[in-house]
């Protein structure tokens, strides 16, 4: 039975266990966080501060799309809400942070 378990491994590990022990899986951890940081995370930040950049700048008369789809011409602004004229004399309000994309000056057009 001596042939199943060589004489190596049958003492168990020896002190000095190669690959760095505990400072490697250390630093492996710190270096996946680091990684998931700029993959994920700093990525997105830089988008919510663009889409809060492109909120502030909204302006009456502005053209703009809803994350809903909805395409409309801003006819007032308030502190959370946005009056969309969404068809002639029709307007709903929506949140400003429902604004998904400001649209080039004459993409709406009503009938």
């Amino acid at each position: 039975m001596q042939f199943f378990i060589p004489s190596a491994w049958a003492a168990g590990p020896s002190p000095a266990t190669p690959g760095g022990g505990d400072w490697t899986f250390f630093l492996i951890i710190v270096g996946f966080f680091v990684l998931m940081y700029f993959l994920m995370i700093r990525p997105q930040q830089k988008r919510q501060k663009q889409h809060r950049q492109m909120i502030e700048q909204i302006s009456v008369g502005d053209e703009v799309v809803t994350s809903g789809g909805m395409l409309g011409k801003v006819r007032s602004l308030g502190d959370q809400f946005i009056g969309l004229e969404i068809d002639k004399n029709v307007v709903i309000q929506v949140q400003k942070n429902s604004i998904g994309a400001v649209l080039p000056k004459g993409t709406v057009k009503h009938n």
